[in-house]
């Protein structure tokens, strides 16, 4: 028999050199501040630079160190310049990058969106992470080695009615993340995809959720939401142990599975569920056939 060498685990979250998107708030300021914890430097990025100030502050004072940048993710020569900035205030490439900036969108159905809706919902959610991945995958490739955690949803497979760019944008980020992690397997660049349900943020309130969905929205994350930090420390865990699929929640988890196994099924009771809510709900008009 052939022994065979214990290979530790990667510990890539631990002493990163990590590219923060959308860290001005929730998750992405979770995610930075737990990196700093583990002995990262951290660049905080945010389309609100006030925001990324105050998570680099909050950093700086547990005695940790980074810097801010204003950065428009759906804009891409503003995300190839965070790179260029991040490369020399590390004076070294990234070691992993976080593509977290989102955006909340829902309350319509497909049809009765404004499709300056879909373009503003489709730029951030889903070209950011584009835009992310084109600019810093060759920089990890040629480094030799790192990690990229892309921020998706369990709206990704959940297909839930209401929610069109939304649902669009995060089942775009999963399959992406699928794709860079077939492309990327043997080159030492590991990608994970994290796919929560609520999370206690702010995303419901900076977003564009309208009518009944933006209150239900609000409840849900008060109510069953679970908050960022955890879910910040169970996904840079998760990418440690080369996970692809990080899905946190036991909710989530099973959604998963129902959609998986029972397709049909669970997207007619999905729309059936939504049309029951809808009727009994006094405040909620139709409209169409």
């Amino acid at each position: 028999m052939i022994a065979i060498p214990f290979l530790p685990r990667a510990r890539r979250s631990h002493d990163a050199r990590a590219v923060v998107t959308g860290a001005g708030s929730g998750i992405g300021r979770a995610f930075a501040t737990e990196l700093a914890r583990r002995g990262g430097e951290v660049v905080c990025a945010d389309i609100d630079g006030t925001r990324a100030s105050e998570t680099v502050a909050m950093i700086e004072a547990d005695g940790g160190r980074a810097l801010a940048v204003t950065c428009d993710v759906a804009d891409r020569q503003q995300v190839e310049a965070l790179a260029v900035e991040a490369e020399t205030w590390f004076a070294a490439p990234p070691s992993l990058v976080i593509n977290n900036a989102g955006v909340g969108i829902g309350g319509a159905v497909v049809g009765d969106i404004p499709l300056d809706d879909w373009e503003w919902a489709l730029g951030v959610n889903l070209w950011g992470v584009v835009h992310g991945c084109h600019v810093f995958t060759p920089r990890l490739r040629a480094a030799g080695g790192g990690g990229i955690i892309n921020v998706g949803s369990t709206a990704s497979f959940a297909a839930a009615p209401l929610m069109g760019p939304y649902n669009v944008s995060k089942a775009a980020v999963l399959a992406l993340s699928e794709t860079l992690s077939a492309e990327l397997a043997g080159t030492g660049v590991a990608v994970s995809v994290l796919c929560p349900t609520f999370v206690k943020t702010n995303v419901a309130r900076d977003g564009r959720i309208s009518g009944p969905s933006a209150d239900l929205a609000a409840n849900l994350m008060r109510w069953t939401g679970i908050s960022a930090d955890r879910v910040a420390r169970t996904t840079l865990d998760a990418h440690d142990h080369g996970r692809l699929y990080v899905v946190p929640q036991v909710d989530a988890r099973l959604i998963w599975q129902l959609k998986r196994h029972a397709p049909t099924t669970y997207t007619r009771a999905a729309g059936h569920l939504n049309r029951l809510s809808r009727l009994t709900d006094p405040s909620t008009t139709t409209t169409g056939s």
